[in-house]
């Protein structure tokens, strides 16, 4: 069974993100960036999943920059065996970066494409809904637990009212959520090893991909600083502040 994991390149969780003095975007100069925290969720399931056997083969692929090979090295030094950077310099929207993973998939013919639900720069969610409509896949999103046997993989994924599992027959499209599992720390041997482990270089042309943006950012602000609070002296107060100042309550 071959596994196809795609991973992201973004800002690093720990760190606060500025807004571009034009608000054009998000400032990235000397800002540390890392794997997106849902793509390393993923990586880790995968690797579970080789490690308990029936896996012989995972493979990482990532959409972005050069320094994206950086990314896919981490992934590598977690235990996939082998990468693929599609390489552009443009910022490729979800649809693309679908499209994209399509054409790696009939290229590369995985069992399954497990990949983080979202991704903390743009918190879209959709990359993994758009590339099971590509494929005509089954999907499990939101995954909690994922046990694979019998040709199907078992998803138990989290919804308001609790917990719903799946049965979706593979080839199969997952996308993991935050309490799938927690993600290994690459050892030193491992990440010596991750430098031998082949990358192969590719663009969006190579697929025949436009990836043309579809979208227009107008503007990008920080949220509005919250003001302070105030104190009341009796609940008889609060209650007159929240419905005749604020008007939440009637």
């Amino acid at each position: 069974m071959k596994i196809l994991v795609p991973v992201k390149r973004v800002v690093d969780y720990n760190v606060k993100v500025r807004v571009k003095p034009d608000q054009t975007g998000v400032d990235l100069a000397n800002v540390k960036m890392s794997m997106n925290p849902f793509c390393e969720i993923a990586v880790e399931e995968a690797v579970r999943m080789k490690e308990k056997g029936g896996v012989e083969e995972i493979i990482v692929v990532s959409v972005g920059p050069q320094q994206a090979q950086e990314t896919i090295r981490t992934a590598l030094a977690m235990g996939a065996d082998r990468g693929i950077l599609i390489q552009t310099d443009e910022m490729a929207e979800p649809l693309a970066v679908a499209k994209l993973l399509a054409k790696v998939v009939e290229a590369e013919g995985p069992e399954m494409v497990i990949l983080g639900k979202q991704a903390i720069d743009d918190d879209s969610n959709q990359t993994g809904q758009m590339l099971g409509a590509l494929l005509d896949w089954p999907q499990a999103t939101f995954a909690s637990e994922v046990e694979l046997s019998d040709g199907k993989a078992n998803v138990t994924r989290e919804i308001d009212g609790g917990l719903q599992t799946l049965s979706v027959e593979l080839p199969a499209i997952v996308t993991t959520d935050l309490r799938l599992n927690e993600p290994r720390y690459a050892s030193l041997p491992n990440i010596m090893k991750a430098k031998r482990k082949p990358i192969d270089a590719k663009t969006p042309e190579d697929f025949g991909v436009d990836i043309a943006p579809r979208l227009k950012v107008i503007k990008v602000s920080e949220p509005p600083k919250r003001e302070a609070g105030i104190k009341v002296e009796s609940v008889a107060e609060l209650v007159d502040k929240l419905k005749n100042k604020e008007g939440v309550i009637g």
